[in-house]
């Protein structure tokens, strides 16, 4: 791929890759360090609703507060850029839109901000790389569609577990062995009545946003990142919610195996987890019934199969995001895009939900994200995850139930929901998107 010499070749000609962060929370704003040590690439505007908090970290990576222009105006953040200087603003909309930014890297985690950057920056040819995996799960295959009718791109960011997860399954399939199950570590027991009040110590501990840890802890996320790894490659998770047991790295090829070889999996290609302290580790379990290739296998890492560990014993996160910027842009290639529906995210209520109540947000104290098989999801009607934030309830709703449809109604005025009916649209025709066009 030659990445490092391209971008050396780069900054040697004074081009350096010229890259806007929508988002600068955790993510964001480590991503920003992070490009400030990567020769060729630099961060040349930050949106956030704070413009302040985008200020601070432009600063924090060696930008002089001289030549940081503050604005929510396209011409004059155009003339700023094309003066070398850096743009903070609080537009998350304004990067999509101008010629002196080259890629955009979504970071909100916010569904409906993901989906209008994500189709803005599509729409303007532009590389969108998501570190908003909440978004990618509830409309990333009608944008992951759009950008290759168009002619952009569209992917999820390297270095979180989609990323990794996936990497481990193109590998494993051009070895060719059969990928049993892809997984991943929880770090944490799961706890789906977590809520940020029940977070603020451990989230004051860990300098976080307490709402952000109770997604965590929930298990929100880890059924969010698993879903973009199912819709990636097709497989499905094997249970709704998944089983996450706590197994450890020497077991994991025992117990994520099919039942009748004595593991727990009703069925073959599915994704999962484990408490077990192997996070931040991802894992891929494959099989082969090859007896010259059990053969090698059996000399290379001692073990007689057929099932084997294929095991990463890290993410990085936005650490590793600059790979997939280089990629998008450079090279015009994707790291994670969901090329089918086979998992569905759900929103499950936390607690009893009473009508006419509108619904908080991921990681808050109404809702949590349960996986489902995607033709499971749908036979319910039930409320995708990206849709339940600001959604009202029209009939009670007991916890531990599903949210769905007859109980409760999504914010209709958000383009997230839009995206989505228009992504139901076109799995029941998929001729309706032609040449990035809705056809009537």
């Amino acid at each position: 791929m030659e990445l490092v010499a391209r971008l050396r070749k780069r900054a040697a000609d004074g081009n350096d890759l010229r890259v806007g962060i929508i988002g600068c929370g955790q993510m964001g704003s480590g991503l920003a360090h992070t490009i400030r040590n990567v020769e060729g690439m630099r961060v040349r505007l930050i949106a956030d609703i704070r413009a302040d908090r985008a200020v601070r970290t432009l600063e924090e990576i060696g930008t002089a507060r001289s030549d940081i222009v503050t604005t929510e105006r396209a011409g004059e953040a155009e003339d700023a850029l094309a003066s070398g200087k850096a743009v903070a603003t609080e537009d998350a909309f304004l990067a999509t839109s101008l010629e002196g930014i080259e890629a955009n890297v979504e970071a909100t985690g916010v569904p409906d901000v993901g989906a209008r950057v994500a189709w803005l920056s599509i729409m303007a040819r532009k590389p969108v790389i998501m570190l908003n995996v909440e978004t990618d799960v509830t409309v990333g295959f009608i944008l992951n569609r759009l950008a290759r009718e168009v002619g952009s791109v569209y992917t999820v960011a390297s270095g979180d577990e989609p990323g990794v997860c996936t990497m481990l399954y193109e590998q494993a399939r051009l070895m060719g062995f059969e990928v049993v199950c892809l997984g991943k570590g929880k770090n944490n027991p799961l706890d789906v009545s977590a809520t940020p009040e029940s977070c603020a110590a451990e989230a004051a501990s860990k300098d976080m946003n307490p709402k952000i840890l109770a997604s965590f802890v929930d298990g929100t996320k880890t059924m969010i990142e698993m879903a973009a790894v199912a819709n990636a490659t097709g497989m499905v998770p094997d249970v709704a919610g998944m089983h996450g047991p706590k197994v450890e790295q020497r077991d994991l090829a025992r117990v994520f195996v099919p039942r009748e070889d004595g593991g727990i999996l009703g069925r073959r290609g599915a994704v999962d987890y484990s408490t077990g302290a192997i996070a931040p580790g991802v894992f891929a379990v494959v099989y082969t019934d090859s007896p010259r290739i059990r053969k090698d296998m059996q000399f290379i890492t001692k073990e007689p199969g057929p099932y084997y560990l294929h095991f990463r014993p890290y993410h990085l996160c936005d650490i590793e995001t600059p790979q997939s910027i280089a990629e998008a842009v450079l090279l015009g290639e994707r790291t994670v895009t969901a090329r089918t529906t086979s998992a569905e995210v759900v929103a499950v209520a936390k607690r009893n939900l009473k009508a006419g109540e509108r619904l908080d947000g991921i990681g808050g104290t109404d809702f949590y994200g349960r996986i489902y098989p995607f033709a499971e999801a749908r036979a319910l009607r039930a409320i995708p995850i990206g849709l339940a934030e600001a959604a009202t309830v029209t009939k009670p709703v007991a916890k531990g139930e599903p949210l769905t449809e007859d109980r409760v109604q999504p914010d209709a005025t958000t383009f997230v929901y839009r995206l989505r009916c228009l992504q139901s649209c076109l799995h029941d025709d998929p001729r309706l998107l032609v040449a990035g066009k809705v056809r009537p």
